[in-house]
């Protein structure tokens, strides 16, 4: 286990700025930054980082926390995961309390995989350099493609031999389990003529690119065979296990993902190789979908650094065939969509070792077409001076601008492919209309039981759902204070009774100092009043113990704790003032009430307010009461009236008059 002298090092150090930073552009937004949801597909930014507070918010999925709660949700790594990948980002180094046995067993099997993948990197690449079979094959093919000895080392590029277990052999001599080196697809198990396990090298005789996630850790490899058996793939790749999942990830996406989020652009390529020799060349905005079919989730994690890609594909048929099948699907995900292909016979890696930068820069600008005018081109071309393959190419085009989710961007391309195809505008609309029906059809039923429903539940809405969400509010106001001012020294105006000369009590006002979470506890405390939802009641006792065991305690001090769900309500309701910063109000002259402002008197409406929202609620429940029963009948009218009173009483404190 992670000793907590780490875990607490690695929260002083961590910038959450800089890691998120990492994953979503970030701009400056007054003492913040903001950006582009990375959990939701939105257009305008909801995204909120403080590096004051060293938390963050996205107001549009209703996630929030600190940097390690971000890596949680992006990355999917567990707590200790997350941990380790900031003390490597920041270089501390981590101290392992001692475990037990049984901890041992329970270790994480995913951060195992990752062990394993990340010691067969260092292997593949230590035997391309070290071994005399790296050197003669490996090296020597890596530098027939033109990459340099920078490059090689760049993107941790290996070899494995062609020994059948040599790999897995040392692996397991090591001391790394079988299990794990199986549940990589690193060696393959197999039964040798004696019945005996013996473990295979997967990879043997290939050279290796590793694949990376968004964060750096190694998912998987790439392999390919560099010997003419015609029996054996040309390139193979790690199976699927529990740290890969080949249709959620793009080779490159590790090196690529600041440069895309900068150029705002992503060029899209087939391979391993088009990525390197791009990068090398110095357009570094690059990624492949390694030879599978692209996949909504390999476009949704573009998407999350920008919202244009240029699909780079070979000049042969086939390859511009690939583009369109992963055009509509590009389009489909609501970003915008660029093609560019090659001259017959190349492709972006043999273009890019030929040419300059400024040639290749060129080429692209040159002969980058929006999808429309690139699919237009192609299947006219295709198409000839046939009509019914005419018709076709253009129920095609309307099929792809079907797929666009922007009815503005739908009206756009229906007018320039009008133009393009010389047919009128008005039957590629109403074409548009007939897909767009029968699409819709398909699911026409379920809308209209949503829809019925929903007005169901409007004529049916509970009287009192307000007044719950009233409380909610109120009780989420409280935790907002403690957690912000809790410290705070404030002068309070109470209204107590006090004997006047004439030996009458009246109503006077006093004024005393207290610590604001002192204030609140004893005026809770005084009501023996518990907050109604569970995660606020939680947050309350733990700050209140926290106030009273320390003076120095701030609310930033819990942000190393490892409840994620307590975290991200925390930091919601730290950050939720920050909704405001979001839509640049100051600009259209609005100016949001600034936190800070008479403390005292928040303090004292807060605790009025929540106080008359639990008496009404009370008088309610009386009410049902009588109604439903007849017993002590006269008793629950007293009652209800003395509630009625005090609530008068705490209104007038309010300046509020009751009929």
């Amino acid at each position: 286990m992670i000793s907590r002298s780490t875990i607490d090092q690695v929260f002083e150090t961590a910038r959450v700025e800089e890691v998120i930073g990492d994953f979503v552009q970030l701009k400056k937004s007054g003492s913040n930054f903001k950006g582009l949801s990375p959990f939701t597909d939105e257009r305008t930014p909801s995204f909120m980082v403080s590096p004051v507070k060293q938390i963050w918010k996205d107001f549009s999925s209703g996630k929030g926390g600190n940097v390690v709660a971000f890596l949680m949700e992006h990355e999917h790594y567990s707590y200790p995961e997350a941990i380790r990948y900031l003390a490597k980002k920041y270089q501390i180094e981590i101290e392992e309390t001692e475990q037990t046995d049984e901890e041992k067993l329970k270790a994480d099997k995913r951060e195992s995989l990752f062990l394993v993948s990340e010691y067969a990197r260092d292997y593949f690449q230590e035997h391309l350099w070290e071994s005399q079979g790296g050197r003669a094959i490996g090296q020597t093919y890596f530098k027939e493609r033109g990459f340099t000895e920078e490059t090689i080392r760049f993107f941790q590029l290996g070899y494995c031999g062609e020994s059948w277990d040599e790999f897995s052999k040392t692996a397991l001599e090591k001391g790394y389990q079988s299990e794990f080196l199986t549940g990589t697809g690193l060696s393959i198990a197999r039964d040798d003529k004696e019945g005996e396990q013996r473990y295979i090298d997967r990879f043997r005789g290939r050279v290796i690119f590793p694949i990376h996630s968004m964060s750096g850790r190694v998912l998987g490899f790439g392999g390919r065979i560099l010997d003419q058996n015609k029996k054996a793939a040309k390139y193979l790749n790690s199976p699927e296990s529990d740290i890969y999942h080949k249709s959620k990830v793009l080779y490159g996406i590790y090196y690529a993902k600041k440069s895309i989020a900068k150029e705002d652009n992503c060029f899209l390529v087939e391979g391993y190789t088009d990525v390197i020799q791009f990068y090398q060349k110095g357009i570094e905005n690059v990624v492949a979908s390694s030879g599978t079919a692209l996949t909504p989730e390999q476009v949704r994690l573009v998407s999350r650094l920008t919202k244009n890609i240029t699909v780079l594909f070979d000049g042969d048929a086939a390859g511009q065939r690939a583009a369109l099948r992963g055009v509509d699907l590009i389009l489909e995900q609501g970003l915008a969509v660029k093609v560019c292909t090659f001259p017959e016979g190349q492709d972006p890696d043999s273009f890019a070792r030929a040419h300059s930068l400024q040639d290749v820069q060129e080429y692209l600008a040159e002969n980058t077409l929006d999808f429309i005018r690139f699919k237009a081109k192609l299947l006219m071309k295709e198409a000839g001076d046939d009509p019914m393959k005419r018709a076709a190419t253009i129920q095609d085009m309307v099929n792809s601008i079907a797929r666009i989710p922007s009815r503005i961007q739908q009206e756009i391309y229906v007018q320039e492919c009008a133009g393009l195809m010389r047919i009128s505008e008005q039957v590629l609309y109403s074409s548009l209309a007939q897909l767009q029906e029968r699409k819709g059809r398909k699911s026409a039923e379920e809308r209209s039981a949503a829809k019925v429903t929903q007005g169901m539940e409007v004529v049916h809405q509970d009287p009192k759902a307000e007044k719950v969400d009233q409380l909610y509010q109120l009780e989420k106001k409280i935790i907002e204070i403690l957690l912000l001012y809790g410290n705070q020294t404030e002068e309070f105006q109470d209204l107590v009774y006090r004997e006047d000369d004439k030996g009458e009590m009246v109503l006077t006002t006093e004024a005393h100092e207290a610590k604001v979470s002192q204030k609140i506890f004893l005026d809770l405390q005084e009501d023996e009043i518990e907050l109604s939802d569970p995660d606020f009641q939680k947050i309350y006792t733990t700050l209140i113990e926290r106030y009273q065991a320390t003076e120095e305690f701030n609310w930033q001090d819990l942000m190393s704790m490892e409840d994620q769900e307590l975290l991200s309500k925390i930091s919601a309701i730290v950050m939720d003032d920050q909704r405001y910063n979001l839509h640049d109000w100051e600009r259209k002259d609005i100016y949001p009430k600034e936190k800070g402002r008479g403390i005292g008197q928040l303090v004292k409406e807060t605790i009025l307010n929540f106080r008359c929202a639990l008496i009404q609620q009370r008088i309610e429940n009386l009410q049902k009461t009588t109604q439903s029963s007849q017993d002590h009948h006269h008793e629950v009218l007293e009652e209800i009236m003395g509630y009625m009173q005090l609530n008068q009483l705490l209104n007038t404190q309010l300046n509020r008059v009751l009929s």
